[in-house]
């Protein structure tokens, strides 16, 4: 039987937009993935779906309902609690990037392991392996602006593997790129996924991106409306042809 690494029941979240008026974003949402899934969550602009992101990842706290990650019950912990939360077990992969400008791609991926408290030696050796594993090695001490989007998202990924999360949680991760780079992201997250055994969601607004994963499930109007299997999903299959970290 399948480990549950995301276990969410009749998750609500309303925003208050002024006394009495209140904005209910989501709606009843019960949701499991399982402990080495690859799932995406698709869904258009306004759908929903930032919001479950940011509740998935301990961002923001939802309104009522159960949200047990890995075991923990998240609504019951301190900011502290979910600060550490999301250091050290969940990943994020965003479509702006977010790196920090001043620092060169090596310090930006050290980063969360100076906040976990690992040693220097420590964190320079993990850096300089992920950025290996990205096919970034000789990019490793170039400040952002000085890499293009795909390199970018690339020091991303390797950012949110330092700590080698349970969860690797990536909001419209090739929205930002070319057909070409988006693709060479893709790649990567199905090695991490095949090579690591890593949980990945996927939150995204592109079908052809969705049918990659697992498992497709569809939110509207902040509602789970559809939830499949993908039938053509075989390890290490659905790769595009470029397929350059094979």
């Amino acid at each position: 039987m399948s480990e549950i690494m995301i276990d969410i029941r009749n998750l609500v979240k309303k925003v208050f937009i002024g006394s009495p008026n209140e904005l209910q974003i989501l709606k009843n949402i019960t949701i499991t993935i399982n402990k080495g899934e690859f799932v995406s969550i698709v869904g258009v602009s306004g759908s929903g779906k930032t919001t479950l992101m940011n509740v998935i990842g301990a961002l923001d706290r939802p309104t009522s309902g159960e949200y047990i990650l890995d075991g923990e019950t998240i609504q019951k912990m301190s900011d502290n609690e979910l600060s550490d939360i999301r250091n050290k077990k969940i990943g994020f992969v965003f479509q702006t990037f977010n790196l920090i400008p001043r620092n060169s791609a090596l310090k930006n991926i050290e980063l969360p392991m100076l906040y976990a408290g690992m040693n220097r030696h420590q964190r320079m050796q993990r850096a300089k392996e992920l950025l290996e594993l990205v096919g970034m090695s000789e990019r490793m001490h170039h400040l952002p602006n000085e890499l293009s989007g795909g390199e970018k998202q690339r020091v991303a990924i390797s950012r949110a593997l330092s700590n080698d999360p349970a969860i690797i949680l990536a909001d419209e991760p090739t929205g930002a790129l070319d057909s070409v780079t988006g693709r060479v992201v893709m790649d990567l997250f199905h090695k991490v996924h095949e090579t690591k055994g890593t949980t990945v969601v996927l939150i995204t607004h592109n079908h052809e991106l969705a049918e990659e994963t697992q498992r497709i499930l569809t939110i509207k109007d902040g509602s789970i409306v559809d939830e499949k299997r993908n039938p053509h999903w075989i390890l290490g299959k659905k790769r595009g042809e470029m397929n350059v970290f094979s």
